[in-house]
């Protein structure tokens, strides 16, 4: 296992990345942040260099060993069987700690499968799928009604951001949300008085997250907005416009669909690796 660490490996890490689109994608776009300054302190391991089979994009550190938030990985492979030698490496995981892994490969979550019945590490598998804008030049410049002025959040909003979120309710989530929000970008819609009515967050892995409207606010069209926004805005970044939307969740899909956002095939699937010990958070 290595941590590439030099920048001309991470620029020729990120452009065979962007030849294994859309396969590659969370990896991808956790190094374009990388490699345009790393506000989210991440780090790359690969098993092997440069001919490399596998590879798993993380924040750098050590996270405690119940926050399952701030250890989240997201894994591309070449090759299914140097994926699997990476996750057995020893020191690449804590596979006594919470932590996620995900990707777009079924290997992903069967590799997990493998290793943690043989280690006797419980899972927790959460499906999704995938959304990704081919090109979202296309999209218009949304008009904003009349009553609401777009704005960002800052971590004054992390209370209403945690409440409002499915997985959220600890002291892990919140720091988790805090740190999206100073690090990365965000967009919301206010209304006069200046309460977020609707808000959008982007990842470590470049992806949209935690978009949510509230009751009181939807039917008007604000996520819709908010979304081909956000698009516009990753494009203008040199980022992917892409995001994970939950199975269940059609509304959203329809909504992404309609702005001409491509569901890609497949599932994108989060494996959370003790569960018990991330539901112990504080």
């Amino acid at each position: 296992m290595l941590i590439l660490r030099c920048p001309a490996r991470l620029q020729r890490l990120e452009d065979a990345l962007r030849r294994s689109l859309p396969r590659a994608l969370p990896v991808y776009g956790a190094v374009l942040n990388i490699n345009r300054g790393n506000p989210g302190d991440f780090e790359v391991a690969v098993d092997a260099w440069p001919d490399f089979g596998a590879v798993l994009a993380r924040r750098s550190g050590e996270a405690p060993v119940h926050d399952s938030y701030w250890n989240l990985q997201a894994a591309f492979y070449r090759d299914v069987g140097a994926y699997r030698a990476l996750l057995e490496t020893p020191g690449c995981l804590r596979w006594d700690a919470a932590f996620h892994i995900f990707g777009l490969q079924d290997g992903v979550a069967t590799v997990s499968q493998d290793i943690a019945a043989a280690k006797g590490v419980e899972l927790e598998v959460t499906e999704y799928y995938t959304y990704l804008h081919p090109d979202p030049s296309t999209l218009p410049e949304p008009q904003l009604d009349p009553d609401v002025r777009l704005g960002t959040l800052n971590r004054a909003h992390v209370e209403l951001l945690d409440s409002t979120w499915a997985y959220g309710g600890n002291a892990w989530s919140r720091r988790y949300l805090g740190e999206l929000l100073e690090r990365f970008p965000s967009l919301c819609l206010l209304s006069r008085a200046g309460q977020p009515l609707c808000w959008a967050l982007t990842d470590g892995f470049a992806a949209g997250a935690h978009g949510f409207t509230l009751p009181s606010q939807r039917r008007r069209g604000l996520m819709r907005v908010l979304t081909a926004l956000a698009a516009r805005r990753a494009l203008a970044r040199g980022f992917p416009a892409y995001g994970h939307t939950a199975t269940g969740n059609g509304a959203m899909q329809r909504l992404q669909e309609a702005l001409g956002h491509r569901r890609l095939p497949g599932l994108c699937r989060f494996v959370l690796h003790n569960p018990a010990l991330a539901r112990a958070a504080p």
